[in-house]
């Protein structure tokens, strides 16, 4: 089995207040393929997407990243290869400096400094952060913390990119950076979000989740088209796909 490949298969999780938050979740996702998981608040994207990292550990059910089943003992393995970006990179980012965050991850893979410094460096030209490798991560602007939590699951040489509401907090022009970075990524990549203009943008294949169970798994222009499904799932249309209300004619 490639290493790239994520695999959920009936996928339970009941949180200690016994919210069931996940109720039966099963998918297959392949390399380089870039997925949408869209769906309404309490959808259950977030708790999705904690197990796919083994932030979580399934309740019933699997999850299975190449060739590791997800348990505790696999976790650290899992980690090598899904590399996730949290909706708050407050929540990332916690070192003195932009350097020894995006240093952290190789270090403790116990790399040689030479090579860390090799990747973080990479990893911040990447995203276009060099220039803030040696300034304190609280006083960053939205946009370049976003960067930088990208740059510290970079150096990490991930084969998957998991990330969780990416575009929040991003004013226009760092939402079209952020954009224009992530289509550049040949990982595959999965992106929970609200931002259905960006699934358009970055994701050919959109999983819609509702009350924790998988609605719809398909192509994603042909989800956003269905109307029935979208007000099941308390979605709305993309923008660009909602027409002008003034010139569209009226029926």
């Amino acid at each position: 089995m490639s290493h790239h490949i994520v695999e959920v298969e009936d996928l339970h999780f009941t949180y200690p207040d016994a919210t069931a938050a996940v109720q039966g979740i099963s998918f297959r996702i392949h390399h380089g393929e870039s997925v949408a998981i869209v769906g309404a608040n309490g959808a259950g994207k977030s708790t999705l997407l904690l197990h796919l990292n083994g932030y979580l550990t399934p309740g019933e059910g699997r999850v299975r990243i190449g060739d590791y089943p997800l348990t505790r003992e696999t976790v650290n393995e899992v980690r090598r290869s899904v590399g996730m970006v949290f909706q708050d990179p407050d929540d990332q980012l916690f070192m003195p400096t932009v350097f020894d965050d995006v240093a952290f991850g190789p270090l403790n893979l116990g790399l040689p400094a030479e090579e860390v410094e090799s990747r973080v460096v990479d990893a911040l030209e990447r995203v276009e952060a060099l220039h803030l490798r040696d300034r304190p991560p609280f006083r960053l602007s939205g946009g370049e913390k976003r960067a930088v939590a990208i740059a510290s699951v970079l150096s990490m040489s991930p084969d998957i990119l998991v990330m969780d509401e990416p575009t929040t907090g991003l004013d226009p022009r760092a939402r079209r950076r952020l954009i224009g970075l992530l289509d550049s990524f040949h990982h595959t990549k999965i992106i929970a979000t609200h931002d259905l203009d960006l699934v358009l943008d970055l994701c050919e294949r959109t999983i819609v989740l509702h009350e924790g169970t998988v609605t719809a798994d398909g192509a994603t222009e042909e989800i956003f088209r269905d109307d029935d499904l979208l007000a099941r799932s308390h979605l709305e249309k993309p923008l660009r796909l909602q027409g002008c209300p003034i010139c569209s004619p009226k029926t």
